[in-house]
């Protein structure tokens, strides 16, 4: 698209945004005046709805990456049955090329084996909670005080110093518990679609007040010099919690920075915030309290490799066979449940996809590639490294020869909710395309583009070196408030017909990608 058409266009499409938003709000989509017109098979549209809403697998190949194989931690278990389970599926379905392929290392594993933790003083209570990742563990069933540390800042650890030992420790919380009288679950309404539609990438950027994350740095910073003596002193652990532990939620990932070298780490069990501050009100009252921990785990450091799960169904013809389609979701998940919401429901989608264009006997044109990766949830790793080792100019850090046959890359890693548009990425020249690709689906409240950026998944590491990549709007349902990286994250929480549209347009939108005669707009 050319400057002057750019303009034109986004000024058409302001228009047609503010006239929809008093006709059919849901309905942002972007104008076609300036976009070549997409040549659709409507009888391929048919066919590929027809197998996705009526015939769908997506539940049952959700079951196998979550109730079957557990949590999938990277390098855990779970994680290579998944892997594998996804691998030996894929060929069963006729993808060629099924593997798991190596990206570099990544460093060790850890499982979680037993844990029991209970109050035993004044009285008896189980505790809510749940230890995050390597925790080193107790000899056996183990006995502890638990000690009130009461401090700003490191410099009243002084205070504390000889006192830690075989003691559990509290770090003293000035919040407190706030009723919830949000719901849980939401899906986005016409006004929150529309302000998606009307962003604007030259409108100057809000800033927020950088308070909120100085005080989480701090107190993570103080966190960790509290388990630096806690494991000096010998003593069982610390027991943390946040203000969104509540309800019998509980939000439970990493118990050691990304960049640590994997080594056994002061047992760190985050806890139901009402369990929390129980303790805490009796110890402020003078009263003494103990507690019962039971914690077996084990590093694991047999193949300290990198893996994601890679397939393709190839391309057809002459001319476009060697370019690629690809799409993609993190198979990893948090140790906390089975990762259901986080992210088996994109991998699943993104299975389903395949599984439905091999069902229609697809022959595409362009050879369509889809990938599971590892290691999203510590850093994008398996993404990252996929891009770096396949499609990136080591000189230029754009991509090279090979990244340029890449026609667009999609991404699905936003929970379980319906598709509901996408997210540009501020790549204008694509908003025409995807557009007319969305409109057999507006009756299934899938038609919002907007030119705004998300972040925090794979996508990124495509866009990062220029090429097309995507991920597409999701309902949140019950996503951030429930599910993302808690013990709820399991698959009751799925929902199975947002899984069947978000399968079903992925496969369509592939479908246009690998048939149409160019490549996807690069920005």
């Amino acid at each position: 698209m050319i400057p002057m058409e750019a303009a034109l266009y986004s000024l058409l499409f302001q228009i047609k945004n503010m006239r929809k938003a008093f006709i059919i709000p849901y309905l942002l989509v972007f104008t076609g005046a300036f976009a070549q017109k997409e040549n659709l098979d409507t009888a391929m549209m048919a066919k590929i709805r027809d197998e996705g809403l009526n015939h769908s697998q997506v539940m049952e190949i959700v079951f196998n990456l979550t109730d079957a194989n557990g949590p999938r931690l990277m390098e855990s278990p779970g994680y290579f049955k998944a892997a594998n389970w996804a691998k030996n599926k894929l060929t069963s379905w006729g993808l060629k090329n099924a593997n798991l392929e190596a990206w570099g290392k990544f460093g060790k594993g850890w499982e979680l084996e037993k844990f029991y933790l209970a109050l035993t003083s004044p009285y008896y209570k189980p505790i809510i909670g749940f230890p995050k990742t390597f925790s080193m563990g107790t000899q056996g069933l183990t006995h502890a005080e638990v000690l009130l540390l009461d401090i700003k800042d490191s410099s009243g650890l002084s205070a504390y110093q000889g006192q830690l030992k075989n003691k559990m420790i509290l770090l003293r919380r000035t919040d407190s518990l706030t009723l919830g009288f949000q719901p849980d679950a939401s899906r986005y309404n016409d006004s929150d679609l529309i302000k998606l539609a009307a962003y604007d990438p030259k409108a100057p950027a809000k800033t927020t007040p950088s308070r909120a994350l100085e005080a989480f740095q701090a107190s993570a910073r103080l966190l960790a010099q509290v388990k630096k003596m806690a494991i000096q002193e010998g003593a069982l652990g610390v027991l943390t919690s946040s203000l969104k532990n509540t309800d019998g939620t509980i939000f439970v990932q990493n118990g050691i920075p990304y960049n640590a070298e994997f080594l056994p780490a002061c047992n760190d069990i985050s806890i139901s915030l009402e369990d929390f501050f129980t303790i805490q009100r009796l110890l402020e009252h003078g009263i003494p309290v103990s507690v019962d921990l039971e914690l077996q785990s084990k590093i694991l450091d047999n193949d300290q490799q990198g893996y994601n799960v890679i397939a393709e169904i190839p391309g057809t013809d002459k001319k476009l066979k060697d370019q690629l389609v690809m799409i993609g979701g993190h198979l990893d998940s948090w140790q906390g449940s089975t990762g259901a919401t986080d992210n088996a429901a994109g991998s699943a989608v993104m299975l389903e996809v395949v599984r439905i264009l091999k069902a229609i006997d697809f022959k595409p044109r362009r050879t369509i590639r889809i990938a599971l990766w590892g290691g999203e949830e510590t850093g994008l790793h398996g993404s990252k490294n996929y891009v770096k080792n396949h499609f990136t100019d080591t000189a230029t850090k754009k991509y090279n020869a090979a990244g340029d046959q890449l026609s667009v890359y999609f991404n699905l890693d936003n929970g379980s909710g319906k598709i509901r548009g996408i997210y540009l990425q501020g790549n204008a020249a694509a908003g025409p395309v995807f557009d007319q690709w969305f409109q057999p689906f507006h009756e299934l409240g899938a038609a919002t583009l907007t030119l705004e950026n998300t972040g925090g998944t794979d996508h990124l590491s495509f866009d990062a070196i220029g090429l097309p990549a995507f991920q597409f709007i999701q309902d949140p349902l019950e996503y951030g408030a429930r599910t993302h990286h808690s013990n709820m994250d399991s698959y009751d929480h799925l929902s199975a017909p947002d899984l069947k549209q978000a399968a079903t347009i992925i496969a369509t939108f592939v479908y246009n990608a690998a048939q149409r005669e160019e490549k996807i707009p690069r920005k």
